[in-house]
């Protein structure tokens, strides 16, 4: 690669510091363990359920005198963080604490009553992104269900929103478009931790039981709504192993819908996952310059070569672009997706966007929570009028939330 195509090295979220943020397992820590001892707990976690200290939740909650850890569930990854994105997850034994790890993300997605069976609470520690299509929204939903269903409590462990708790962008998911991509109707970066989210869940009834869960959220201290992941002074532990690094989120917003269609390689299987958009043929000055000239704001794009290691054109060269952001609060990060697909079509025009299997379009439409953004995209549509249409629902959700925030 010459030097010229070497990718961008300084952080967006360069010189920005504050105050540390207690996360919820460290209140839980402060309080001494009190809401649950007595308890047989199952914890819900992995490698992101961490103590300031970097401890695991798994080995912080084992040792705990009175409360009794009886089981493991494993999200997406599974509790250890062994599993690869969208591998089935297997029912096993942890090795290193001896107990049972029931999979939630293989044949059920949900806790069992069979699973529950001598579990007095279950606990949810998990460190989510911000964006809809996240999993592991879809794991506490479902714990959510079965615990309303099952008649046990249950214990969510809050962790900050790493996009900040102020941007609310894109659609709430269309009727005939939940997923476990899109599980609510919620907008796509929904500016809400995961406590935030599961009392939503919970209290707007979109579980499907009779009745509410029990749940109990373990808030978080010194945590304002306007933070970035930087300015909570938490260290970052990858979520997945495409989200390696914090700002890797803001990212994930802005290429992880597009990149469900294999017309482009946005990174994944190179060395900076979701921080490019480009294709074997495609001209990488002609790209950049078609993307710098709308002038979004709080980005840039700058001519990049890469050729990945695995995924998407493993081995070829890709012309296109990196990804800079460089004003992350004024970014409109979710727009990025539509509008280097519409650059793309602009200098590549032979290049069909949906040419692409059946299950791709379809992966696509349901991270989109609809299918009127591709049908806009084949009806010749430009990004600006898709955006607007597709982000016109943003302020509904954003009044629709109000209820359930606990950071003001």
């Amino acid at each position: 690669m010459s030097a010229s195509a070497l990718p961008v090295a300084s952080s967006v979220w360069d010189n920005q510091r504050d105050p540390s943020v207690t996360t919820g397992l460290e209140s839980l820590i402060r309080q001494n363990f009190s809401p649950l001892k007595g308890l047989r707990i199952g914890l819900v976690t992995n490698p992101t359920g961490v103590a300031s200290d970097l401890r695991s939740t798994i080995d912080v909650l084992a040792h705990v005198p009175g409360v009794k850890l009886v089981a493991l569930f494993g999200p997406e990854h599974g509790v250890r963080g062994d599993a690869a994105a969208g591998e089935s997850v297997a029912n096993a034994r942890d090795s290193a604490t001896g107990l049972p790890v029931y999979s939630l993300y293989g044949r059920t997605k949900r806790p069992t009553a069979s699973m529950l069976s001598g579990i007095d609470a279950l606990v949810f520690d998990m460190q989510d992104i911000g964006s809809r299509s996240y999993t592991y929204i879809t794991t506490m939903g479902g714990c959510i269900e079965s615990c309303a269903s099952n008649r046990i409590p249950l214990f969510v462990l809050d962790r900050p929103n790493p996009l900040g708790g102020d941007r609310v962008e894109g659609n709430i998911t269309q009727p005939g478009f939940k997923s476990g991509v899109s599980p609510y109707p919620i907008a796509y970066c929904h500016g809400m931790t995961v406590g935030e989210l599961a009392r939503m869940i919970n209290g707007e009834g979109w579980v499907s039981t009779q009745g509410m869960c029990e749940l109990r959220v373990i808030g978080m201290q010194g945590y304002r709504r306007s933070m970035m992941w930087p300015q909570t002074g938490l260290p970052w532990v990858p979520t997945s192993p495409h989200v390696p690094r914090a700002e890797t989120a803001l990212f994930y917003a802005a290429t992880g819908i597009v990149g469900e269609l294999s017309i482009l390689s946005i990174g994944v299987g190179y060395t900076l996952p979701f921080e490019l958009s480009g294709a074997p043929g495609v001209s990488a000055s002609a790209m950049a310059s078609e993307l710098n000239k709308r002038r979004l704001s709080g980005l840039k794009f700058r001519p990049m070569s890469w050729r990945p290691f695995y995924a998407a054109y493993k081995g070829q060269l890709c012309g296109g672009v990196e990804i800079v952001i460089t004003d992350p609060v004024r970014a409109e990060l979710t727009r990025v997706n539509f509008e280097v697909m519409d650059a793309l079509r602009r200098v590549s025009p032979n290049r069909k966007l949906f040419a692409v299997p059946s299950e791709e379009r379809r992966m696509f439409d349901l991270e989109c929570g609809t299918d009127q953004v591709r049908k806009a995209f084949e009806a010749g549509k430009s990004a600006s009028e898709i955006w607007a249409a597709w982000n016109s629902g943003s302020r509904r959700f954003r009044d629709q939330r109000q209820p359930y925030l606990l950071y003001k």
